[in-house]
């Protein structure tokens, strides 16, 4: 019997799915489901698409519904999102959601100097204090300049009832018009030291120990921007979890342009909150529609 491409293809998805879909379903019990999803372009913007340009023209549908199938079968508990338009696009995705049968009682806009791609967070626990950041500054040559997207704090409990907070963030994308800084490499490292000086002032200094960033850090594990996370002089901050998909693959970033594949999304766990992560690591949603909605994968993690 000679079985086609296509038919593979669909028999594969509906096996990922499913295998998807069991670990939402089965994850340990008492457990609490983060994740990261960067949604590409989730707003209105000049694009082309079916072989067309089109100005001021939103996320295809098609798109819209392939970046639902991946949250749905992921299902997490905590959704921190990157590339959204505002609260009528977030509002827009929670509401399609639950029309889905995916509800999030809860979401949270971060406004910081980006309006147009927006830090969020869906959630279904409620958050029991919400922190925007949207004024963090850093010097940058002459000057000084904001961190483009700011960064989102929201305090929950684990499910013992241990206090724990997710910090949200997207960092500077590579583009950039200065001759100086090519690829925004020291922009994008001083946007990280700021976000990280917030984060160190609002928990360690605090007594707080139990807490994960959770983003687009656009930049490779080894880079300067990455590290800025993990230690400042002796002092332990976080490390990036290991995660990977089905086949074992790590990279979260398809550069379709020069077909290059990136890990640029993840989730860094402060060393106490390392031993609730079930398993030791997070995962890579890899169904295979996972690129029809974004450029990037969602990267998830569970919490015994």
């Amino acid at each position: 019997m000679v079985i086609s491409r296509t038919l593979l293809v669909a028999l594969f998805s509906l096996l990922l799915g499913g295998l998807l879909q069991g670990a939402a379903e089965n994850r340990p019990e008492a457990s609490l489901r983060v994740a990261t999803y960067n949604l590409r372009n989730y707003l209105v913007m000049d694009r082309y698409f079916d072989g067309q340009w089109r100005p001021a023209y939103p996320k295809p549908e098609s798109e819209k519904a392939a970046v639902r199938r991946v949250i749905t079968a992921v299902a997490p508990d905590i959704l921190i999102l990157q590339e959204i338009g505002g609260a009528a696009f977030l509002e827009e995705l929670r509401s399609d959601l639950a029309a889905d049968g995916l509800h999030y009682a809860h979401s949270v806009l971060m406004e910081g100097p980006d309006t147009e791609r927006q830090v969020a967070m869906l959630s279904k626990q409620a958050p029991e204090a919400i922190s925007p950041h949207p004024e963090l500054d850093f010097k940058y040559f002459d000057g000084r300049e904001l961190v483009k997207r700011g960064l989102l704090e929201v305090r929950f409990s684990l499910p013992d009832g241990t206090p724990f907070v997710v910090f949200g963030l997207h960092l500077k994308s590579r583009f950039s018009d200065r001759a100086d800084d090519p690829q925004s490499e020291l922009r994008r490292t001083r946007e990280a030291e700021a976000c990280r000086n917030r984060i160190i002032e609002q928990t360690l200094e605090r007594g707080v120990v139990h807490f994960l960033v959770a983003g687009d850090f656009n930049d490779h594990p080894n880079s300067s921007t990455m590290r800025r996370f993990e230690q400042r002089g002796d002092l332990a901050i976080s490390t990036l979890v290991e995660a990977r998909d089905s086949r074992g693959e790590l990279w979260t970033y398809f550069y379709a342009k020069e077909a290059r594949y990136e890990l640029v999304d993840g989730l860094f766990a402060s060393p106490a909150l390392h031993g609730f992560i079930v398993g030791g690591q997070g995962a890579i949603a890899d169904l295979p529609e996972a690129l029809e909605g974004s450029d990037h994968r969602m990267v998830f993690l569970d919490l015994k």
